[in-house]
């Protein structure tokens, strides 16, 4: 048996944790959109929660630093349905 460095490991089990909140965010999104809630409604109410949860969890100044990051990934079209990765 080969064991992995803490770091790597602990990226291995933080990617895990991403993977599943992904799923479970795409089932609930499913169910919002089969229960006849549009997609920008169930879009910004997701944002909203998960402001305000960052907000508690780090405070205002480092959730607008965030924010800022964010708004440079939207310009650099990170978040286009038709971007193509190379």
């Amino acid at each position: 048996m080969f064991d992995l460095p803490s770091v790597e490991l602990d990226e291995m089990i933080q990617a895990e944790k991403k993977q599943v909140a992904l799923e479970y965010h795409s089932e609930a999104w499913a169910d919002g959109i089969s229960d006849g809630i549009e997609s920008d409604i169930l879009a910004e109410t997701a944002i909203t929660t998960a402001l305000l949860e960052l907000v508690r969890l780090h405070g205002e100044d480092q959730v607008v630093e965030m924010m800022d990051d964010l708004r440079q990934r939207v310009r650099f079209g990170e978040f286009r349905a038709d971007r193509t990765v190379q």
